[in-house]
């Protein structure tokens, strides 16, 4: 597996990890966010809620290091993250004008499914002091696996453990932790398919938890197109 495009906390490494012999969780992670600022690529996919086989179409774009996430259905709806910033800046386009994405908001569910804002957000990726707390496999390959602990109070997220692919430097699979310590959130890529000389998202399964018992509480999977070179 050459390169692996995970999104949205999944796109593909331009640089790949065993190269840059990362040691240290931060150095993984840098690895990890330059693999989403310096792609050029836009896809048409969707997201499909598992329950209803409710599907949302969206037309996903990566140009000047901006991720721009386009829902036609109404309402209508732009979501934009701008990685020209640190931490990365999440704006929403709506009719009447742009605004940018508040902590209050991190929370709430993107057109109804099991994706929230704080997913798009990647700011997860930002938070200090990450652990490297050894390895493990994802679908057979090995990884990283880095934990990262909210700094603030806001977010539906306390702790977040974050699956790296050791040969692509991209992020396999999230778990994410509340304050009491239960698992409410887990994503991970299902499908890859491949594009000239890489490996890249086909289906990516996003889950929440109910944190009481472990339940499955909604399942949407993220499906892509081929990418188009932009």
């Amino acid at each position: 597996m050459k390169r692996l495009l995970l999104i949205p906390l999944m796109l593909a490494a331009v640089c790949r990890a065993e190269d840059a012999q990362p040691k240290t969780a931060e150095e993984i992670l840098r690895i990890v966010r330059l693999s989403y600022a310096l792609q050029n690529h836009k896809m048409n996919g969707q997201l499909r809620d598992d329950a209803t086989g409710r599907a949302e179409p969206l037309t996903l774009t990566m140009e000047n290091r901006v991720m721009r996430f386009l829902f036609t259905n109404e309402p209508k709806e732009i979501v934009h993250l701008d990685l020209n910033t640190e931490p990365a800046t999440l704006y929403q386009v709506r009719a009447g004008g742009s605004s940018q994405v508040q902590g209050s908001q991190y929370g709430s569910s993107l057109r109804g499914m099991a994706f929230n804002y704080e997913d798009l957000s990647l700011r997860f990726l930002y938070w200090p002091r990450p652990q490297l707390m050894g390895e493990g496999r994802v679908s057979a390959q090995k990884c990283w696996i880095v934990r990262v602990t909210n700094p603030g109070k806001d977010g539906p997220y306390y702790v977040v453990d974050i699956w790296v692919h050791q040969g692509s430097g991209g992020a396999a699979k999230m778990e994410a932790y509340d304050r009491n310590s239960k698992v409410v959130k887990r994503y991970q890529v299902t499908k890859v398919q491949k594009v000239d000389n890489a490996t890249t998202l086909k289906e990516l399964k996003i889950e929440t938890l109910n944190p009481f018992n472990g339940d499955v509480k909604a399942r949407t999977y993220m499906t892509l197109d081929n990418p188009e070179k932009k």
